[in-house]
C-alpha cells in the first residue's frame, strides 16, 4: 500500500513540474459546450419575380385591354310594309280599296367591329355592313355614337372597313395567325343578338384551314369562306365583326359565323387576311373608292378549257350596262385571258378580281379576251364600285 501511494505522489510531481517547464501540453478537446453559428449552404438569390398566371387572370387582363378597342355596329333603314286591299262595303261599284303601305323607321344593332387606327378606322364583316341603302352607325365603348362616313367592302373577303369620324380611339394590335396552335386559349368580344353588348366568352382554337359558308341572319347574306379559324368561344349572331384575341390581347381573328347545327362551333377570319386587306387599302392612299370593271365572270382552269376546246381565263356571263367593260367593247362569253399584262390564272376563283384591286379608280388598263378563237387587245378604264 506504501508502494503505491509513493508512486502516485512521484507521478504527481513529475506532471506538475512537467506544466510549469511547458513540457507537457494538455490535449486539445474541441469545445462541444460553446455557442457557435451554424452555417447552412447558401444558394444563389434572383432578382426575377415568380409569377404564377392563371387563366382567369389571363382572361381578365385581356378584356380589361380590349374592350375600350371594340365597337357594335348598328343599321339605320326607312322600310315600307307591304300594302293590302280591303272591302268598301258603300261602293258598290269599286268595292275593294287599296291601303297603301306604311314606311318604318329600323334602327338596330346588327354586329360588332374593332378598331384599328386611332383616327378612326374599324375593321367588321362585309356582310355586317352589305345593304348600300342602309346607312350605318357606331356605337364606341364609352357609349358614344358615330355615323359610318365612309364604307371600304372587301370583294375578295368578308371583311370592311368603316371611317369614323373620331380621334384619339384606343386601337387593337393585329396578331399573326400562321402562329397559331390547336388548344391554344382565345376570348371573342362582341354584341350577340344586337342587344347584349361587351360581352365577353373564352375557349380554345378548336381547328384550322376550314372551308364554311357563311351569312347573316339580319341581311340575309352568304358567302363562302376558306382557311378560316374554328373555335369552341361561344359566338352568336351579332358577334360578327368582333375580335378573336389571343392572351397577349392581339387580334388574331375576326369572328364571322357560326354552325348552326352544332354547339360551340364558331369560325373566325385569320388576322392575316385583314393585314393583307389594310395593306391594299393602304397602298391605295386609304381611298374608300374600290376599282371596278363591271363583269360577272366565271373562271376556267386548264382542264375544263381543254376539254370544251377553249382558253383559259375569266369566262364573261354578263357585262354590267354602262361599265367600263362594257365601253371598251367586252361581250357575254367572252374569255378574259390577261388583264394589264398579267395572265388570268383560272384555276383560281379570286385571281381576276385580284389583278383588279391592284389598280386605282381611273386607271387604264388593257385586256387581252378570246372570243370565238381569236384574241383581241381592248382597252378600259376604271371606274369607282361604289
Amino acid at each position: 500500500m506504501k508502494k503505491l501511494i509513493t508512486l502516485l505522489a512521484i507521478l504527481i510531481l513529475l506532471l506538475a513540474v512537467g506544466q510549469k517547464a511547458k513540457l507537457l501540453n494538455p490535449p486539445q478537446l474541441p469545445d462541444f459546450w460553446s455557442k457557435k453559428e451554424v452555417l447552412l449552404p447558401s444558394f444563389p438569390k434572383t432578382n426575377e419575380k415568380q409569377v404564377v398566371v392563371y387563366e382567369e387572370s389571363v382572361i381578365t387582363s385581356v378584356v380589361e385591354k380590349s374592350l375600350p378597342a371594340v365597337v357594335t355596329v348598328g343599321i339605320k333603314k326607312t322600310t315600307t310594309t307591304g300594302g293590302f286591299f280591303e272591302i268598301d262595303p258603300f261602293n258598290p261599284f269599286s268595292p275593294f280599296r287599296r291601303i297603301p303601305g306604311q314606311k318604318k323607321k329600323v334602327e338596330q344593332n346588327i354586329g360588332s367591329g374593332f378598331v384599328i387606327d386611332s383616327n378612326g378606322l374599324i375593321i367588321t364583316n362585309k356582310h355586317v355592313v352589305s345593304d348600300t341603302e342602309a346607312s350605318y352607325q357606331v356605337l364606341t365603348y364609352d357609349q358614344k355614337k358615330y355615323n359610318v362616313e365612309k364604307i371600304y367592302r372587301d370583294p375578295l373577303n368578308d371583311l370592311a372597313i368603316l371611317k369614323i369620324n373620331a380621334s384619339n380611339l384606343k386601337k387593337l394590335t393585329l396578331g399573326d395567325s400562321n402562329n397559331l396552335k390547336l388548344g391554344q386559349l382565345v376570348i371573342a368580344i362582341g354584341t350577340p343578338l344586337g342587344e347584349f353588348t361587351n360581352t365577353v366568352t373564352s375557349g380554345i382554337i378548336s381547328g384550322l384551314g376550314r372551308g364554311i359558308t357563311a351569312g347573316s341572319p339580319f341581311e340575309g347574306y352568304v358567302e363562302k369562306l376558306d382557311n378560316v379559324i374554328q373555335t369552341d368561344a361561344a359566338i352568336n349572331p351579332g358577334n360578327s365583326g368582333g375580335p378573336l384575341l389571343n392572351n397577349q390581347g392581339e387580334v388574331i381573328g375576326v369572328n364571322t359565323a357560326i354552325a348552326q347545327e352544332g354547339q360551340n362551333i364558331g369560325f373566325a377570319i385569320p388576322s392575316n387576311v385583314v393585314k393583307s386587306l389594310i395593306e391594299k387599302f393602304q397602298k391605295q392612299g386609304g381611298n374608300f373608292e374600290r376599282p371596278f370593271l363591271g363583269v360577272r365572270y366565271q373562271m376556267i382552269d386548264k382542264q375544263t378549257a381543254i376539254l370544251n376546246e377553249v382558253v383559259e381565263g375569266a369566262y364573261v356571263v354578263e357585262v354590267v350596262e354602262n361599265s367600263p367593260a362594257q365601253k371598251a367593247g367586252i361581250e357575254v362569253e367572252d374569255i378574259i385571258i390577261e388583264f394589264d399584262g398579267k395572265k388570268v390564272k383560272g384555276d383560281n376563283d379570286q385571281n381576276l378580281a385580284s389583278l383588279i384591286l391592284e389598280k386605282k379608280v381611273g386607271d387604264t388598263v388593257s385586256l387581252k379576251i378570246w372570243r370565238n378563237g381569236e384574241i383581241k387587245t381592248l382597252t378600259a378604264t376604271l371606274t369607282s364600285a361604289e
